[in-house]
């Protein structure tokens, strides 16, 4: 017995251990001048200090966008006067495929200001403000608010022969209403946040402006090299790299050197041109990139500009005078010739390789000074190992592949596939300005014939500028026609409403398709219309709060456990929010799964409960906390001070299932877009729920 409680004493412990409250934001304030008098016009400073890998919304964004917008009230009094709204100080902003819109944000350090006109000697301002912190390490969101005030400023007429005395700023301590994930917690020790998913559900953290990692774009990069060797401006270079250095010197170790050197020249080269690159894709630049009409289109033309390069209509070159100034240097021997050997390769090539390596510097405008330069190592480390490897051994050119009509339809199918990518920049402006342009199914329809035509262009059913006549159909061009067509298939039920997960990152929301056969709710999933009998009374704020999938269940605390008695089933409680973004991808990525969405449908009493909710309830209804001694007044209030009170815990999404009584079965759980994982957290709970029975 003193084992078995030894045991709970040490969960106890450990669960309290990791379910502690998180604020990752601190607030302070100040005034923009020290000595007032009557008719002076003073700004109020609020600054907040975020920690690292956190952000807080900004005030200055669409408010029915869906994030919670930071927001200030002020109690009116007739010792001052506000002059226009709130201001925030120099925001970030991004266009975010989630809210499927523009965003603005502070990491780091944001600021707000308020102006306001002194009216009376020793002026009380006060107010209160609310805001929401994300971090994307690891999924969370974090709904705050709080009061301030602004008391005992020094009046100038008063001040005696100093009249600088700083303003006596009343402010108290930050307090929280929403919650963090139990789990994670112990690895929060410092507020250093450790890496461990992606909201992609395949990488170690998620890039807002970005669909990959640094590495999975290297590796795209490597490959993007590995394909430019095969237009017909770089793979006849192969041959005369081979020849150059064989016919050049008769020492072996001399010649490998030299190889060597080759290679790494054709590294530097377009690492440097990363390199110059690079202080143009900082963060400030990115953001703006990500959102603005004018880059994005100017990238659109840019790709369709490749594309048709790459089809025939025009060639992309250099002026014929820097490449003979290279070959010339190349004349001269030595290391240094050998260098300009490789230049006048990149500059040779450059029909073939500048879009390409145009499409990677456009692909690096993520706001990360690394991407350009990584980005173009890895293209050149694919560009350079075949040249080097063929210099050094020579005797492996018998193995080649005879030059042919066949590298014009590589760069052919570079082009379609060029032009299918170009797209998505014209998607992002379209989406962030709301020119309706490029909805969902045209985009579809797009994609659909482009990559329809590149599978009858691989079975030689089309000839473009260039090409020589196909008689037979090659068995490398027959299975990459299979695996387009395949591609086109896999599209197709996208027309009607399918919402093609593996390319939502790429595809436009789902709200802008017309032509939806499916049903489907205002956020852009599936709608499967669980039974209503899982129901015992009809859910009180049905009206305006929703789960999604068409999942029938309730928005009170109170009632779903009443439900639960009756039904004698556990409770699935979501503590989620009309701004979480994490919460859309957990209810759009791990929901509709069959498995899980049948378990949701069919073990258990649903209850979602949206701490960011401002409705307000009756008087009679409000209640004073014993976590922060305020009054909860509204929906949200109440829901993320039972968040905090029962659960310890105050971030979003937050997954709970307890029994009929309110007690807790399992460990919660947080953001998490293993469907196994979530699976059989809800197997779990079921069968604790079952054992007390």
């Amino acid at each position: 017995m003193k084992k078995i409680s030894f045991l709970f004493l040490v969960i106890f412990l450990a669960h309290g251990l990791q379910a502690q409250i998180l604020e990752p934001a601190d607030w302070s304030y100040d005034v923009s001048k020290s000595d007032i008098k009557i008719g002076d016009e003073v700004e109020l400073i609020f600054k907040v200090t975020i920690d690292k890998d956190w952000y807080v919304y900004s005030s200055d964004f669409d408010p029915d966008l869906g994030p919670m917008l930071t927001e200030f009230t002020f109690e009116p009094n007739s010792s001052y006067e506000l002059i226009g709204g709130i201001i925030p100080i120099n925001p970030k902003k991004k266009y975010d495929p989630i809210w499927e819109g523009e965003v603005k944000y502070f990491s780091g350090i944001g600021e707000f200001r308020q102006k306001v006109k002194i009216k009376n000697n020793n002026p009380i301002i006060k107010g209160a403000y609310s805001y929401q912190v994300c971090t994307d390490v690891d999924g969370k969101c974090i709904n705050f608010d709080d009061e301030f005030s602004f008391e005992g400023f020094q009046n100038s007429a008063s001040a005696g022969n100093n009249g600088s005395s700083a303003p006596l700023i009343e402010t108290k301590p930050l307090q929280l209403s929403a919650t963090d994930t139990p789990e994670n917690q112990e690895k929060k020790a410092s507020k250093s946040m450790t890496l461990k998913k992606d909201n992609s559900g395949f990488l170690k953290s998620r890039d807002s402006n970005s669909p990959y990692s640094l590495l999975s774009f290297m590796i795209i990069a490597f490959l993007a090299g590995l394909a430019a060797l095969l237009t017909p401006c770089v793979f006849p270079m192969i041959p005369m790299t081979v020849s150059f250095f064989t016919g050049k010197t008769k020492d072996k170790k001399h010649g490998i050197r030299k190889a060597l050197t080759y290679g790494l020249s054709i590294i530097l080269i377009y690492t440097l041109i990363g390199s110059i690159v690079a202080p143009f894709m900082g963060a400030g630049v990115a953001n703006e990139l990500a959102t603005h009409w004018l880059p994005n289109v100017l990238f659109f033309l840019v790709f369709v500009i490749f594309a048709l390069s790459f089809f025939g209509l025009f060639e992309i070159t250099l002026p014929s005078s820097w490449i003979n100034k290279a070959d010339e240097k190349a004349d001269k021997g030595g290391f240094a010739g050998v260098f300009f050997m490789a230049f006048t390769l990149v500059l040779v090539s450059f029909s073939c390789t500048g879009p390409i390596v145009g499409s990677i510097l456009v692909e690096a405008a993520g706001g990360q000074m690394l991407k350009p330069i990584l980005g173009m190592f890895a293209f050149s480390m694919a560009f350079a190992i075949p040249f080097t490897l063929f210099a050094i051994f020579p005797e492996w050119m018998n193995s080649l592949p005879k030059s042919g009509g066949w590298l014009n339809s590589v760069k052919v199918v570079l082009g379609f596939l060029e032009l299918a990518f170009a797209l998505k920049f014209l998607s992002i402006a379209d989406q962030a300005y709301h020119w309706g342009i490029l909805d969902r199914e045209i985009y579809l329809a797009f994609w659909i014939v482009i990559f329809t035509l590149m599978g009858f262009y691989l079975l030689g059913k089309i000839r473009l500028p260039n090409d020589n006549a196909v008689e037979t159909t090659s068995v490398p061009r027959f299975v990459l026609a299979i695996i387009t067509f395949t591609f086109v298939i896999y599209l197709i039920p996208g027309m009607f409403g399918a919402p093609l997960k593996a390319l939502a990152g790429y595809l436009p929301p789902m709200f802008t398709h017309d032509f939806n056969l499916l049903q489907t709710n205002q956020r852009g999933t599936i709608s499967f219309g669980a039974d209503e009998e899982n129901l015992c009374d009809p859910p009180k704020y049905a009206d305006f709060l929703h789960f999604p999938h068409g999942i029938q269940g309730y928005f009170d605390y109170d009632q779903a456990l009443a439900c639960a008695k009756e039904q004698q089933k556990p409770v699935f409680v979501d503590f989620t929010g009309h701004g979480c973004v994490n919460c859309r991808e957990m209810e759009a990525r791990v929901w509709p799964d069959p498995e899980v969405l049948k378990r949701l449908n069919s073990d258990f009493v649903m209850l979602a409960l949206y701490v960011d909710d401002k409705t307000d309830l009756p008087e009679s209804e409000w209640y004073t906390s014993n976590y922060d001694n305020k009054v909860k007044k509204s929906i949200g209030k109440q829901n993320a001070d039972l968040q905090i009170r029962k659960f310890n815990n105050n971030a979003q999404p937050f997954y709970v299932i307890i029994d009929p009584n309110g007690e807790l079965l399992v460990e919660p759980k947080s953001y998490d877009l293993s469907v196994e994982n979530f699976v059989s957290f809800l197997d779990a709970g079921k069968k604790a729920f079952s054992g007390i029975r």
